[in-house]
């Protein structure tokens, strides 16, 4: 029950030499592999004594933070974040193990790295807090279990000072006890520190994603306009969410007359790309539709492929060339086994887009229907009333009648 592992301390620093992420924590992983023998095998890996952060980024309103960190044979574990107006937390977390690190899995049958993305379930934190969790927390996904502890963390300090103000996790009790901000700056330290885990708290469930929008030029003029809330499945038996974050994404691709393709990149690390080609070009009247969706999940820290998935037969979104799609209800396009992306609040235009502005909408059967069913209710509630008017109405003459006979 108990834990032997090293404390990692970690100041990322900016331009002018001012913190501007600062972490220090522990962790260490449970991983299942594979012998030659196709027996299964349990390993531990903990931090070594010597860890770099080579590739951490200090992050802005447009750009993920991320703190990042290698040790041992070739392994590493990074954790982005974001932020908004108010707050900033982690997104992801993007772990590498390597199996050709014959002390730690010895007799593997896969040799060499391998690279989990599990979705992390830091909740919000003021901006200017520090986020303190003292007990143990658990990320499990792909035979591989994280397990944290004695955590402090702030992402986008402010004019390099570190808070003094704790955002606890849900697991804490007043009486943890307390931690010791730092007070030395630019280190990466790491020192041996025994601790006992405690349980922790479900995870937190993942929330709808922000609505982002898009467009694409071609010279001056404006040839696509996309708005829609996109969120990334990653795994088939233990759902992995990841949001798309509009604040950190840009957006590129083509225009042209019959074919048209949106590239979005969310902080070099999700690439989603969205292929609409017309059909019956040579008809009179034109449909246009969502022909080809591709994903490429990428290691932010060396821009290698992670994984990645392609469908080049769906046939949705159609709509009449000149207009515009519209599907605020949520909407899932199956890429492959393992791959899935939900959309929110969906309004499409990629061909023929006029001053800047969507055309007319047409929208989907889900919308429609419940355009359709509203109307209806209302309708039925007001046939309700009058029939309840008019029964007691009747009522009332009757009442009367029986009064003025009895006088």
């Amino acid at each position: 029950g108990f834990f032997q592992s090293y404390a990692v301390e970690v100041d990322v620093k900016d331009d002018s030499n001012a913190t501007c992420l600062y972490a220090k924590w522990m962790m260490r992983f449970l991983i299942k592999y594979e012998t030659n023998s196709s027996e299964y095998k349990n390993a531990t890996l903990d931090l070594s004594s010597s860890v770099t952060h080579n590739g951490s980024v200090c992050g802005s309103d447009s750009q993920a933070a991320l703190l990042a960190v290698q040790f041992g044979e070739g392994h590493s574990w990074s954790i982005n974040f974001t932020k908004t107006d108010e707050t900033y937390q982690g997104d992801f977390i993007t772990f590498t193990y390597n199996t050709d690190d014959a002390a730690v899995f010895p007799d593997a049958k896969r040799k060499g790295p391998i690279t989990v993305v599990v979705k992390d379930t830091m909740r919000p934190v003021q901006l200017n807090n520090i986020f303190v969790c003292h007990n143990t927390d658990f990320l499990e996904a792909e035979n591989v279990t994280q397990i944290f502890w004695n955590v402090t963390v702030q992402a986008f300090v402010q004019n390099g000072t570190i808070g003094t103000k704790e955002s606890r996790c849900r697991a804490d009790t007043p009486t943890a006890a307390p931690t010791v901000l730092p007070t030395v700056a630019n280190v990466t330290t790491a020192s041996t520190t025994t601790v006992s885990p405690a349980p922790t708290t479900a995870p937190k469930p993942v929330e709808n994603p922000d609505t982002g929008n898009y467009s694409l030029k071609s010279g001056n003029k404006t040839c696509l306009l996309a708005t829609v809330g996109l969120q990334l499945n990653v795994s088939q038996d233990k759902p992995l969410l990841i949001n798309i974050n509009p604040r950190t994404t840009s957006a590129d691709g083509t225009c042209g007359n019959t074919t048209a393709t949106l590239k979005l990149n969310d902080g070099n690390s999700t690439l989603i790309g969205f292929t609409f080609v017309v059909k019956n070009s040579s008809a009179s009247v034109q449909k246009f539709y969502l022909k080809e969706v591709n994903v490429t999940l990428l290691n932010r820290l060396n821009g290698s492929v992670i994984s990645s998935a392609d469908n080049n037969n769906f046939s949705k979104w159609d709509a009449f060339l000149g207009s515009s799609y519209m599907c605020r209800k949520e909407q899932t396009l199956e890429i492959n086994e393992a791959f899935q992306i939900h959309t929110f609040n969906l309004w499409i235009q990629p061909f023929l887009v006029e001053a800047n502005k969507f055309s007319t909408a047409e929208e989907c059967f889900a919308d429609s229907d419940l355009n359709f069913l509203i109307p209806i209710a209302v309708g039925m509630a007001l046939g309700f009333l009058i029939i309840l008017v008019f029964v007691s109405y009747i009522i009332g003459r009757r009442k009367s009648r029986t009064g003025y006979q009895s006088v």
